[in-house]
């Protein structure tokens, strides 16, 4: 079992739900991600979602794309962030998943990414630009390494593509909440209930979903039919709009940026801890 694995079974067990924060590697700056890890876990988060910046993002609204455009100019790179992730995951009292593009794992080498992965502690992958037809390759690199590949579904993902995606998926499967790209939103479609639903009705596997969640509400609303729940944009911008943002990799965050960040977290560790 992966480390992603037993987080979800003693979820279950407990009758609990994880709470998945997902930020960028880098942004501002690597101490910063690092601290931000160590303040959200401290918040109640189970699980967190560190994305790897890359130049043509798939799905990323404009509050992410940003980010990842700063990072890419400051110049830090791949070994640099394995580096921070191997110092801070052993501290965290939660896995560490990776959102990252196809083309960043194949440019290094399947095993060789997989590997370098594992060995900073990262107990997961989410790979969106990975068609289900082409991952058995690095599903079978991860599963020899106890990483989890965790797989995407969206609202107009086909019943028949639904079941392949499942059967090729380990960790939980990430359901995308709304059709476009990350950002928040003032509301979420009233079909997706039944949506996730459907495709609970096909596995046991734990159900995460996310994109366009930003609010206690909308943690409320999604509780009943998932076993995570994830926000991205949402936190990115509360760190992103820092006026003592430095991009100095030594720097860290201003301790007022990351209570404010805390604090939002709180808000919806709580939502989900009540439902």
């Amino acid at each position: 079992m992966s480390a992603v694995d037993t987080l979800f079974s003693g979820l279950r067990q407990q009758g609990e739900k994880a709470f998945i924060p997902f930020i960028t590697a880098g942004d501002p700056n690597l101490k910063a991600t690092s601290e931000l890890l160590s303040a959200l876990v401290a918040q109640g988060s189970h699980l967190c979602e560190i994305g790897i910046p890359y130049s043509d993002p798939i799905a990323d609204g404009p509050v992410i794309q940003a980010s990842y455009t700063r990072v890419l100019n400051s110049g830090i790179g791949l070994d640099e962030i394995f580096q921070m992730l191997k110092e801070t995951a052993p501290s965290l009292n939660a896995p560490v998943v990776t959102m990252v593009s196809h083309a960043i794992i194949h440019r290094r080498g399947l095993a060789n990414y997989v590997s370098a992965a594992k060995e900073s502690h990262v107990a997961g992958l989410i790979v969106p630009d990975l068609p289900v037809e082409e991952s058995a390759d690095l599903a079978a690199v991860c599963k020899a390494e106890d990483i989890s590949l965790i797989q995407l579904i969206t609202p107009n993902t086909p019943a028949d593509r639904v079941q392949r995606i499942i059967d090729a998926t380990t960790g939980f499967i990430y359901y995308v909440s709304v059709v476009g790209i990350t950002g928040e939103r003032q509301t979420l479609p009233e079909e997706i209930i039944e949506s996730v639903q459907s495709v609970r009705d096909k596995t046991d596997l734990p159900i995460c979903i996310g994109f366009g969640i930003s609010t206690p509400e909308h943690v409320r609303l999604l509780a009943p039919v998932a076993d995570g729940i994830i926000v991205g944009s949402a936190i990115v911008r509360r760190y992103a709009s820092s006026e003592s943002i430095s991009p100095r990799q030594d720097a860290g965050l201003d301790t007022e940026t990351v209570r404010k960040v805390g604090e939002y977290v709180k808000t919806l560790t709580h939502a989900l801890a009540t439902c």
